[in-house]
């Protein structure tokens, strides 16, 4: 969406194709290193996070054993265990210091240890993002390198209108929100940015150059 809109701004003040994939190129490598970092920065924040709260846990079980113990059956009451069941099951959890500390990060502060490197999830964010940013120089770089009797931008216009099918596509049979919901709302997206930066970029040529 971002490098197609920069794209589209860039057409709609009539720039040539040079001018058009160094801001496409340069947009594309800007925001995928932001994007990666900030997922990197993210997942590893939450591991923090999480391992911080590993040691308060520990430390309570160690130093308040009761109160501990009085939160985890606090937890089962509420899941409608009660009387002996009640108490065998908290004597059961208890007994392992691994399920004790298990259960009150989950239950307790509902909170999932991460099992996602941050250094993978950051490189596969910029790999995805540069991938997918691409698609809509491909156009303006064929037609740099080959020449084309096509306009470029509606070229890369339809490329991109594919890209968002199919992202929509793999939308849909994760969410299963239904297909043309799913593409509807992608191809929408990229319309609106792409509309958007098409006319600004129209503006600001007649007002600035």
């Amino acid at each position: 969406v971002t490098t197609f809109a920069v794209v589209a701004g860039a057409s709609g003040a009539g720039l040539g194709i040079n001018v058009v994939l160094i801001l496409g190129i340069s947009n594309l490598v800007a925001d995928g290193l932001s994007m990666s970092i900030g997922s990197f920065l993210s997942k590893k924040s939450e591991i923090d996070n999480y391992n911080k709260h590993v040691k308060i846990e520990e430390w309570e079980m160690d130093n308040l054993p009761e109160k501990e113990r009085k939160e985890v059956e606090d937890i089962y009451i509420e899941k409608g265990f009660e009387g002996a069941e009640l108490e065998m099951v908290v004597n059961r959890i208890t007994a392992n210091r691994a399920v004790w500390l298990d259960t009150m990060m989950k239950d307790e502060l509902g909170m999932m240890k991460e099992t996602k490197s941050p250094l993978k999830c950051g490189a596969s964010t910029f790999a995805a993002f540069v991938v997918a940013g691409a698609i809509p120089l491909i156009a303006y770089v064929v037609t740099l390198l080959y020449g084309t009797a096509y306009d470029p931008f509606l070229l890369s216009s339809l490329f991109t209108l594919l890209a968002f099918i199919l992202i929509g596509t793999a939308k849909n049979l994760v969410t299963h929100a239904g297909w043309w919901r799913s593409v509807g709302e992608t191809v929408l997206l990229g319309a609106v940015a792409a509309a958007a930066a098409y006319l600004l970029g129209d503006v600001l040529e007649k007002n600035l150059l």
